[in-house]
């Protein structure tokens, strides 16, 4: 009988068992396929609401917050005025909120949830959801093809989103869209950063400071989204799904 080849070693404190090359060619096959399949599902997800707004902002508002109330009211606004799906990340707080508003006003509230460890976060007030065990091919799919994409203050997930779909429109790897930062307060301090350690450092330019706009004004906001082009983000004809 041929001895197993290891290919990591683990210190002989810790109780890990060594992966052989066959057992790590496995793992990454099976990774590969499920990385595959929720790309596929989403997109064909995405396909059946072809107009739609995206919602980012943290998961730890409650329904008294002042910018829970804001996503909620502008959310419905979106539904009701636009016609527009809601799309947010299908958990808790500004998500639960931008969801909630669209569900209210009678228009189509969805989520790409998250699976953790113990459990699926997902609010109440979804019309349709997907489920993903990858935060990196949920976060591709809700950067895909919105019309426009809203932020409200969050944590660390929210600037990551920001600063990703701010990269790929000034990168062209996404067509220009609006980037509206709702919430002043919050977002004029991170714009006032860019500015002074960026943009004074020739990090950025000043072509890249137009790539979001801030705004608490729900009416110019929805003008905004009303004047935003339609797009499909990567042309579905050009993928093989």
């Amino acid at each position: 009988m041929s001895k197993k080849i290891i290919l990591n070693i683990p210190d002989k404190h810790l109780p890990i068992k060594p992966l052989t090359k066959q057992e790590l060619h496995d793992t990454a096959v099976d990774r590969v396929s499920l990385i595959a399949k929720e790309f596929t599902n989403g997109f064909n997800f995405l396909r059946d609401y072809p107009k739609s707004v995206t919602i980012f902002g943290g998961s730890r508002v409650n329904e008294s917050d002042p910018n829970y109330i804001k996503a909620r009211s502008l959310t419905s606004r979106i539904a009701r005025e636009l016609k527009y799906s809601v799309f947010t990340g299908g958990g808790p707080g500004i998500m639960e909120a931008a969801n909630r508003g669209a569900f209210e006003a009678g228009g189509k509230s969805l989520g790409l949830t998250i699976e953790l460890s113990k459990h699926q976060v997902q609010n109440q007030y979804l019309t349709n959801h997907l489920n993903f065990y990858y935060f990196f091919s949920r976060k591709v799919c809700m950067s895909f093809s919105a019309e426009a994409y809203i932020f409200f203050p969050g944590g660390f997930g929210t600037l990551d989103e920001f600063f990703e779909i701010v990269t790929l429109v000034q990168t062209s790897k996404i067509e220009k869209v609006p980037i509206i930062l709702v919430g002043s307060e919050f977002w004029n301090s991170l714009d006032e950063f860019m500015k002074k350690e960026m943009l004074n450092r020739g990090t950025i330019d000043n072509y890249d400071l137009s790539l979001y706009r801030i705004s608490d004004d729900e009416d110019e906001i929805i003008e905004i989204i009303k004047s935003a082009p339609f797009r499909n983000g990567i042309k579905f004809n050009h993928l093989k799904i």
